[in-house]
């Protein structure tokens, strides 16, 4: 069987390229990503129910600024952990079986939350929910990546994002209409009821396929093919996935086994982190630098500020009652949900870092008048109308900017550009810096507020987002429309090959 199986090569055959452009999005390829970001509402809807629920948590439980960060960002520590296992667990168990397990963890945290007698079990809850976060948020993505074709692979592989931004809305509505109920019923029922969608979701995927390209990956080359058939608009543009995947699996393109094994192959995980990290090619290198970096800059720009502490900071603009803070604050979630649902539709025919350049040029001018206004609402006591309204607009402005660019392109550019090896456990390394900077900015924020003003807050965020514009700018390449295992050579230079041979490294 050794002769079947070709040395290690993660690059496409230069003749062979998919011919899917003119041909519409696949409908079995839709339906598996709509239920794989399924897992990405739920977590969303928690994000979006605990900007409100904190406000009564702090009267029922009497808990102070602190303690109220910390349960805020728990959950995105706890998820740092959950990611960094998700890229094993999911090369061992593969893709479908960790959504099962990221729905499990999301229910069992929705029960304790919803339980919550005292500060410690709530906290607990947030943390459980926490690694299911971690195991979603790089699931999800890759899930869809795989199963996509190249055409219509940021349209599914912004579903995800799309997904959290629809479960932000739900959270901000149930805030709103559950903010009516008995202060020790209503933030409970809105914690506890994400259980219910975790448990149907488990179930659910089940009756969804594995991704082709982890299937082929174990050796499992007949299984892969017939997904493929599935997930694919013709017979034609099936094969010819299925020959690159083989080819950067390793495996013989010309082989027509139905299994193959794998014997001199790591096919779970093994030694991932050593071609990632200890020993990188210069083109994974690049590779590494520019997955992570727009993690670190998705977060870093202050988003997690707006979505979590809204309410916090339109009472600063001069906003008083509590049903104007939920209403105002549902704003924001329709402003998100409709720019996302906008970009999917971009993303594969505006490009990537077109799409990037513009969001991030917006969000600066958006942040930067947001802090004006929030600095003149803070200095004369809420009484400026005119401030209120500028800080309202100018933070709806800052989610469209970015909604409609690096919110969705995150998720998007950080499960294609991985090599088929190197994919799962570097999407895990992505997520987990995004889960390092969300926790930052949710367990800082309030405390920042104090030390710089709120509105100082927000002009160093718009610092932050001109800085991620020159990363993007000279670091970020073009992968509208090409293959995954095409991706790989963008990041290649003259020379890399020298290299590759005097390390050693494939």
């Amino acid at each position: 069987m050794a002769d079947q199986i070709s040395s290690e090569n993660t690059s496409e055959s230069p003749t062979k390229k998919p011919t899917d452009e003119n041909t519409g999005v696949n409908r079995f390829a839709l339906q598996c990503a709509i239920v794989a970001s399924i897992v990405s509402i739920i977590f969303g809807y928690d994000t979006g129910v605990m900007s409100g629920a904190m406000v009564f948590i702090e009267e029922d439980l009497k808990t102070n600024e602190v303690q109220i960060e910390v349960l805020t960002g728990i959950l995105n520590l706890c998820a740092l952990v959950g990611s960094l296992l998700a890229g094993r667990t999911s090369d061992i168990i593969g893709r479908r079986y960790t959504i099962v397990l990221a729905s499990i963890l999301f229910m069992l945290g929705s029960i304790l939350m919803g339980w919550g007698p005292s500060y410690p079990v709530l906290l607990t809850g947030r943390c459980t929910a926490g690694l299911g976060v971690g195991f979603a948020l790089m699931v999800a993505p890759v899930y869809s990546a795989e199963i996509a074709t190249a055409s219509h692979r940021g349209l599914l592989a912004s579903l995800p994002h799309l997904c959290i931004s629809i479960g932000i809305l739900l959270g901000y509505l149930v805030n709103y209409f559950f903010s009516k109920l008995p202060m020790h019923i209503g933030w409970r029922l809105m914690l506890g009821i994400a259980a219910v969608p975790s448990l149907v979701l488990a179930f659910g995927i089940l009756k969804m396929p594995e991704s082709p390209r982890w299937l082929i990956l174990q050796g499992r080359l007949g299984e892969g093919k017939r997904i493929l058939d599935l997930v694919s608009n013709s017979p034609e543009e099936a094969e010819l996935r299925f020959q690159d995947i083989k080819t950067a699996a390793g495996i013989d393109p010309k082989c027509k086994d139905e299994v193959v094994k794998m014997e001199n192959k790591k096919t779970h995980g093994e030694g991932v982190w050593k071609e990632l990290i200890l020993r990188p090619t210069p083109a994974v290198r690049r590779v590494l630098l520019t997955a992570l970096g727009i993690h670190f800059f998705q977060h870093a720009t202050g988003i997690e500020a707006v979505l979590l502490y809204g309410p916090k900071i339109f009472k600063k603009a001069g906003i008083t009652t509590k049903d104007k803070l939920f209403l105002v604050t549902i704003g924001v979630g329709i402003m998100k949900t409709t720019f996302i649902f906008t970009a999917t539709f971009l993303l594969d025919k505006v490009g990537r870092r077109k799409l990037l350049l513009t969001s991030v040029g917006g969000m600066i001018g958006a942040l930067t008048m947001l802090g004006f206004g929030l600095t003149m609402a803070q200095n004369s006591g809420g009484k400026l109308v005119w401030a209120l309204v500028l800080s309202i607009v100018s933070a709806y402005s800052f989610v469209a900017f970015f909604s409609i660019g690096l919110g969705p392109i995150t998720w998007v550019y950080s499960s294609e550009v991985f090599p088929l090896k190197l994919r799962a456990q570097g999407a895990s390394l992505g997520v987990a810096v995004n889960r390092v900077m969300n926790a930052t900015v949710s367990m800082s924020f309030l405390s920042l507020s104090k030390a710089i003003s709120t509105g100082g807050a927000f002009f160093m965020f718009a610092g932050i987002a001109a800085a991620a514009w020159n990363f993007f700018f000279f670091l970020m390449p073009e992968t509208k429309g090409k293959s995954l295992e095409e991706i790989e050579a963008l990041f290649q230079r003259d020379g890399d090959h020298k290299v590759r041979g005097e390390n050693g490294t494939a």
